[in-house]
C-alpha cells in the first residue's frame, strides 16, 4: 500500500486550503510507463470515484484506480526540496529501484 509522510500530507493539506479545497484529496494516476515502471501524476480531485482505492493518512486524503493503485506498492510519496525547486516524489520503499541496464535517463543502475 501506498504511504505518505507527515511532510507530504502537511504539503498537500497546504495546497488544499490555499485552493479553497480543504476536505478534498488528491488523485494520484498513471501518467505513462517506460522501460522502468509507470511515471505517475497528481491532481486535487473532491472525492472518489467509482471503483476507486482511497488512502487516507494523516488527514490526507489520497485517489487512485485499481490499476496505479497496484502499481503504488511498497511505494512513498513524499515531498522534497532541492537546489532545483521542490515538489512531491513516489519512492521506492520496498527494495531497489527497478533498472533495466540500458543507461536510458529514467534508469537507475
Amino acid at each position: 500500500m501506498l504511504k505518505i509522510s507527515e511532510v507530504a500530507a502537511e504539503k498537500a493539506k497546504e495546497i488544499l486550503k490555499a485552493e479553497g479545497k480543504e476536505g478534498w484529496g488528491l488523485r494520484i494516476f498513471i501518467h505513462g510507463s517506460g522501460c522502468c515502471g509507470p511515471s505517475y501524476g497528481m491532481d486535487i480531485d473532491e472525492k472518489a470515484a467509482e471503483g476507486d482505492q482511497t488512502v487516507e493518512t494523516n488527514g490526507l486524503k489520497v485517489f487512485c484506480d485499481s490499476e496505479a493503485f497496484a502499481s503504488l506498492t511498497d511505494k512513498e510519496m513524499d515531498f522534497i526540496k532541492t537546489e532545483q525547486g521542490e515538489g512531491f516524489v513516489i519512492n521506492n520503499v520496498g527494495g531497489t529501484a527497478p533498472s533495466c541496464g540500458s543507461g536510458c535517463s529514467g534508469c537507475e543502475d
